[in-house]
């Protein structure tokens, strides 16, 4: 008698805001996510309008459906891996929060407080609870240059203030934080991995000139996530998140997508789904 093989999946859950136009968000997190060969869930916790050109308005998600949303998901498909993108209130930090304590796998944090165009986008008590709550509970935060200058209450601006402010922000009491520096005008990016106890790690690559970069960040996030659920260290997960999202903007910098800021190719070498025997 013979009996057929079963598999089981790696899963990576997103929680996030929505995007309409594909780009960002929960929507750039699945395609990221799948097309590293994991498996992608979703909570979803704010639905802004929005298109390539912008956000015109967004609504909110009472906090209890996002409650129930995690607990749902973590009932029944736990994640190997979890993202957490843009947590817009005191409530949903809190939220999040109360699932996160007892979860033993990565959690990669992308605290997005600023908008591209310099905008807060939540309040300072939420960035507040933000710090005191999930930042200890974080495997990686993965703050862009302003909001790295919000954390440390000091603009950011040059390669050697990025490393300073990336340690002042672990004694904040997160596990390690990724200082990224697209936000520099400079051709070669620099970016450090910052931990406690361990030498500070730097990541180099060229700017692409491109209009369609957005979403990067929760694109570079939810890949991070992605490789930490296959079971890389966080150095190397870095590392090729990094290389995925430089190859995703380069072959996205042709396309016409909108008419505003385009998204990155995420599906330019998509992987097939991991399988494991169970």
């Amino acid at each position: 008698m013979t009996h057929n093989k079963q598999y089981k999946t790696i899963s990576v859950l997103s929680i996030a805001g929505f995007d309409g136009s594909g780009g960002a968000g929960i929507q750039a997190d699945t395609k990221t996510i799948s097309s590293l060969g994991c498996y992608a869930t979703n909570v979803l916790t704010a639905l802004p309008v929005q298109n390539t050109q912008g956000v015109q308005t967004i609504f909110e998600i009472p906090g209890i459906a996002i409650d129930q949303q995690i607990t749902s998901i973590m009932d029944d498909i736990y994640p190997d891996a979890i993202k957490i993108g843009m947590v817009h209130s005191v409530e949903l930090v809190e939220i999040i929060a109360k699932h996160l304590r007892n979860y033993t796998g990565p959690v990669v944090f992308d605290p997005v407080m600023i908008s591209t165009s310099g905008h807060q986008l939540i309040k300072d008590e939420t960035i507040d609870a933000c710090k005191t709550h999930l930042f200890p509970l974080a495997t990686l935060i993965t703050p862009n240059l302003d909001e790295v200058s919000v954390l440390v209450n000091k603009k950011i601006s040059t390669v050697e203030q990025m490393e300073e402010a990336g340690k002042q922000i672990v004694e904040m009491g997160t596990q390690a934080v990724l200082v990224k520096g697209g936000h520099l005008q400079q051709e070669e990016l620099t970016s450090f991995l910052v931990r406690s106890n361990q030498p500070t790690e730097q990541f180099k690559s060229q700017r692409i000139a491109s209009k369609n970069t957005h979403g990067s960040g929760c694109t570079l996030s939810s890949a991070i996530a992605s490789y930490l659920a296959q079971g890389y260290s966080l150095s190397e997960s870095v590392k090729q998140a990094q290389a995925y999202i430089q190859q995703a903007i380069e072959t996205s910098k042709d396309l016409i997508i909108g008419k505003g800021n385009g998204p990155l190719n995420h599906f330019f070498d998509p992987k097939k789904l991991i399988l494991k025997t169970v």
